[in-house]
């Protein structure tokens, strides 16, 4: 292909494409642009295809610190492994394209975006699913549309398409959709409690956004020879095989075992049947045939037991486990599951069941973000496990897996709304969802879980967040949305649509379709039928703890702050930083101080030494006032007087004349560690402090008739110098 270039303005943003200059060895390749953003995507495809049902699609999203003109951090200087935000931007890829490719094709497929620049009021994510899409349409892959992505924000009761990074910190609303140009196929986002009308109005603006960036890559294609797709081999049964299949399955078997309430009871049952049916059929098969013809058996068979669930759903609104498409199934509240735990819920939903932990720490704590997108530190973290023994199976215990990173920062940005600000409760918070059993909507149970285990943990939120994933069934004679789907629905029906939010708005969503897309109709019914769940959720929750607990574990940080003159954080860190050294150690706390504000937080878990370290950095910092009472400790005694300290480091002499009594030689009446009540009388410039003795309550008169106790010495040049040289006091 022709070195190519195409221009447009849209949305107050200028859009580039350019074909046939990079990556020229790759099967598709799209130079993209928007603003100074620049991602370069590429498509391959393998020659061969695979045996099975299963699209073997991978889509990796790269970011590199060179994008944003940074250098990463760590020993080796270069990109490591990937990133939270490279794999959440993967799935935003992947989901949309995958239901676009033909049944049947099952090559391997990669698609690779990498981030060449970054302007940070143009996000790369949305524009990898425009590069995707021209990659995939122009290239040999057989790739059935044209889909696009835009962000959405809410701003002043109006959608804006693609917000600023500075319009998004005030937008209601944080939204990506993707789709063609006649349907939505992904969304994702949070927003901060909003009415469901609110999102219905953004997604309406972002479908029509959608639909002019699908007409721009019209434009494109049509003035290109676009190369031909290439073909592939779609493996079936015989008419004969499929007709011998179908009589060794017996409707009312399947039936039987479709409907059987429990999971594992009808996931065995249905296991067992199959194992029957493909053995009665690869029995008169050549032996060469059978692996190849009974793998096609098995997908002809899980696409009878599809149609039998979606026909019961449309003909007779019944599912799998009994309900009406409305329904929700049992749902069980427990808090204060562990003993030691600074928060703990186990929230049971069906066969579903998530356990909530919630971890208390101090500013130390909290999460170093340094990515090509921003750098700081985080101090909410939601974390989502799904081990294997959650649906009874056996797997290696790796590292985190696509999903669990989904799921997690899913749950994270639906409860993040309700986390008080760092003013009002100074602590890093980790919620760690472990799904101890699934059979649907774990990501849902872990908001439910988080919420109830943050009141449990005395956090002060003020209301409770839940989750519920909504399913469909689309058929040419009917649709239901399904409420509460379990895992056979989300296997096989056409949505999985998850929406979160407290009882005044949504916080929370996420839908992923698997046929050609959905209407507004249809998104709308969803939405609504998600609220009347959610509502219902919300009261179960509430009815098990309705308000935080007013004190925090006693096994969790005490952390105390105080706001000190900036002038006085160098005292508190001392020279080397061997003060705050020393009052970490003594009192076992950390010591975390703001430079710019002068906040000191003081975290630990003793708290009665944390407390002792709180007022001993309030005495050290707090501004000494002329003719302020305080209580001292005698340090040093000498015969003219006393040095007492009046504040940790703030050490005033109280001189015999002050003390209240004719007294001339101070260490015949005080002793060091004497306690006395003193004020400040004086406050030179050079910070001496000159300090009177307080007497049952009263300022002791001053006794002095003579010159200054501490008589001002001559000069070097004034002084009697003595014969050996050296010069003689006065």
């Amino acid at each position: 292909m022709d070195y190519r270039t195409w221009d447009r303005e849209l949305f107050g943003k200028h859009f580039r494409v350019e074909l046939g200059r990079m990556a020229k060895q790759s099967a598709g390749s799209a130079y993209v642009q928007m603003g100074d953003t620049v991602v370069l995507v590429v498509a391959n495809v393998s020659t061969e295809g695979k045996v099975g049902d299963f699209l073997p699609l991978t889509v990796e999203f790269q970011e590199k610190f060179y994008a944003a003109g940074k250098i990463p951090g760590g020993f080796l200087k270069r990109e490591g492994r990937t990133g939270e935000t490279s794999i959440l931007s993967s799935r935003l890829m992947d989901r949309p394209i995958r239901p676009l490719f033909p049944d049947g094709f099952f090559n391997e497929v990669q698609i690779i975006a990498n981030v060449f620049s970054l302007d940070n009021d143009s996000p790369p994510d949305v524009l990898g699913i425009l590069g995707e899409s021209i990659a995939l349409n122009t290239s040999v892959i057989p790739f059935q549309g044209i889909v696009a992505g835009v962000r959405v924000g809410y701003l002043q009761n109006a959608p804006v398409l693609f917000p600023t990074e500075e319009q998004l910190a005030d937008s209601l609303i944080d939204l990506v959709v993707a789709g063609t140009k006649d349907a939505i196929l992904m969304v994702e986002g949070e927003a901060k409690e909003v009415d469901e009308s609110i999102l219905l109005e953004a997604l309406q603006a972002a479908h029509e956004a959608i639909g002019r960036l699908c007409d721009f890559q019209a434009d494109i294609f049509a003035e290109l020879d676009l190369p031909e797709k290439m073909s592939f081999a779609v493996s079936s049964l015989s008419e004969e095989e499929a007709s011998r299949l179908i009589d060794l399955i017996d409707p009312a078997a399947l039936e039987e075992r479709l409907f059987l309430f429990g999971k594992k009871e009808r996931e065995n049952a249905l296991a067992e049947y199959k194992k029957e049916v493909l053995q009665a059929f690869a029995e008169p098969l050549p032996e060469e045939e059978r692996e190849s013809k009974t793998r096609l058996a098995e997908a002809f068979y899980e696409e009878r037991l599809r149609k039998m669930m979606r026909r019961f759903v449309i003909e007779k609104r019944r599912r799998v486990d009994g309900r009406t498409p409305e329904g929700i199934r049992p749902i069980r509240c427990e808090t204060g599951i562990l003993p030691r735990a600074h928060g703990s819920a186990l929230f049971t939903r069906g066969e579903t069941q998530s356990l909530g932990i919630v971890t208390l720490g101090g500013p130390d704590d909290s999460q170093m973000i340094d990515t090509i997108y921003q750098q700081g530190n985080k101090t909410f973290m939601l974390h989502y496990n799904f081990p294997a023994f959650s649906v009874g199976e056996i797997k290696p215990l790796r590292g985190l897996s696509r999903r669990e990173v989904g799921h997690g920062h899913l749950a994270e940005r639906s409860v993040k709304h309700i986390i008080p600000p760092l003013d009002d409760f100074p602590y890093t918070v980790r919620v760690v969802s472990e799904i101890l059993e699934s059979n649907g909507s774990s990501s849902m149970a872990s908001i439910c879980s988080a919420s109830l285990a943050l009141m449990h943990a005395g956090v002060p939120v003020k209301k409770h967040v839940a989750g519920v994933a909504m399913g469909m069934v689309f058929e040419e004679d009917g649709v239901e949305v399904l409420s509460d789907i379990n895992g056979m629905e989300d296997h096989l029906g056409d949505m999985d649509f998850k929406v979160a939010g407290t009882k005044d708005g949504v916080t929370g969503f996420q839908m992923d379709i698997k046929v050609g897309g959905i209407s507004q109709e249809i998104m709308k019914q969803a939405l609504n039928q998600a609220k009347v769940a959610r509502l219902h959720i919300l009261n179960l929750m509430s009815a098990e703890i309705s308000a935080p607990k007013p004190e925090i574990s006693p096994y969790a940080p005490m952390i105390l702050s105080i706001d000190i003159p900036t002038e006085s954080i160098g005292e508190l860190i001392g020279p080397g930083g061997k003060t705050i050294k020393r009052l970490t150690k003594d009192f076992e706390v950390d010591i975390d101080v703001d430079d710019l504000t002068g906040k000191v937080s003081i975290c630990g878990i003793d708290r009665d030494k944390t407390n002792l370290a709180y007022q001993y950095v309030k005495n050290m910092t707090t501004p000494l006032v002329i003719g302020e009472k305080y209580d001292g400790i005698i340090t040093r005694v000498e015969k003219y007087g006393v040095f007492v300290e009046i504040a940790p480091g703030k050490v005033g002499l109280l001189h015999t004349s002050n003390m209240g009594e004719n007294v001339r030689d101070a260490t015949t009446v005080m002793k060091i560690g004497d306690a006395v009540q003193v004020v400040i009388g004086k406050i030179e410039p050079t910070g001496k402090l000159d300090l009177k003795r307080i007497i049952d309550g009263k300022v002791a008169a001053s006794t002095r008739t003579g010159p200054p106790h501490r008589p001002a010495r001559k000069p070097p040049y004034q002084r009697r110098r003595s014969s050996g040289g050296g010069i003689d006091a006065e």
